[in-house]
């Protein structure tokens, strides 16, 4: 059966470096086991996005780099099929860009796109992670990195259950 990992970054400004928030959500066998959430001190203080998830550099200028971050989380790619992520090209660029600067090995997992799972499974258009949820009645606080990861999980196992009916 498969195991996954959903995942949402949330940036702090546009360097695909500066992730200031990770969700992830373990999925084993369409259940979720385990969800994790971690603000990240970025690399930089400028701080473009705050309107979008609220995240100043107050809130994580204490706060733990990505190198000492990853080991907290990185078992969680352990044996897993692949990652999934709303616009999942976004996601794999900010978390390849973190790893190159801290020197942590990539991932070597599949990307796969709830954007693109959605139309296909569903035909669901638009497909902005808001339009998805809403037609497949999964609660979104949209911006909050945890529960766009969850959503992407709850949007996977859909598209799991979906395809077993047909």
């Amino acid at each position: 059966m498969t195991k996954f990992l959903a995942l949402d970054f949330e940036t702090a400004d546009n360097g695909a470096d500066s992730a200031c928030a990770i969700g992830l959500v373990r999925v084993e066998q369409n259940k979720i086991v385990q969800r994790s959430y971690f603000l990240i001190r970025p690399p930089r203080d400028s701080f473009l996005f705050t309107h979008i998830h609220g995240i100043t550099w107050e809130d994580v200028a204490l706060a733990a780099d990505f190198s000492q971050v990853w080991p907290q989380f990185s078992h969680l790619f352990e044996d897993i099929d692949f990652i999934a992520a709303h616009n999942a090209s976004f996601d794999k660029r900010v978390l390849y860009a973190c790893c190159d600067a801290h020197n942590i090995a990539r991932p070597e997992h599949n990307f796969i796109c709830t954007v693109q799972l959605a139309r296909r499974a569903f035909r669901i258009y638009p497909t902005k992670l808001p339009d998805v949820c809403r037609h497949l009645e999964i609660n979104l606080e949209h911006h909050q990195a945890l529960s766009d990861a969850e959503a992407c999980a709850r949007i996977v196992i859909a598209a799991n259950h979906h395809a077993k009916k047909i």
